[in-house]
């Protein structure tokens, strides 16, 4: 996978080696909004750390406004911490936001057709995909197709 390769200094400045300048969270996040992969690395150590960087990024956008993670939601996600249900987790969120990017994609192609036609299919494809999680969840080693008609 290409990316862009970001340092980050002692001196907590982060440094864009392809534009060969200087750059805020605020840059990444521009970046990051427009499609662009990214990968921080420590300076010294050359250690990953872009997650950190990212959740950083997170915690200053959620910080401004209505947050996308209420007081709610960051206490059921920590409750999955630690679980045996942790990776499922993780995957599953990793899917829904990559599903609902695909469906925003969609509706953004699709503005000059029928919305309530637009809105009924995804509703199809949201309970398609709930059906499908569940069915892997209570049944971790069958498949849809695996499973015998009732």
């Amino acid at each position: 996978m290409s990316y862009k390769l970001i340092k980050k200094y002692p001196n907590r400045r982060l440094y864009d080696t392809e534009a060969s300048k200087y750059i805020t969270l605020g840059d990444l996040k521009i970046m990051i909004t427009e499609g662009l992969t990214i990968k921080v690395v420590d300076s010294n150590t050359d250690e990953d750390i872009t997650r950190n960087v990212l959740m950083q990024i997170i915690l200053e956008a959620d910080s401004g406004g209505e947050p996308i993670f209420n007081t709610a939601m960051l206490q059921q996600i920590i409750r999955f911490y630690g679980g045996s249900l942790q990776g499922m987790f993780a995957r599953y969120l990793e899917d829904s936001l990559t599903f609902f990017a695909q469906q925003q994609a969609q509706i953004r192609d699709t503005l000059g057709s029928d919305p309530l036609s637009v809105m009924t299919k995804m509703a199809e494809q949201n309970m398609k995909m709930w059906g499908e999680f569940q069915n892997s969840f209570f049944n971790p080693g069958k498949s849809g197709s695996d499973k015998k008609e009732d």
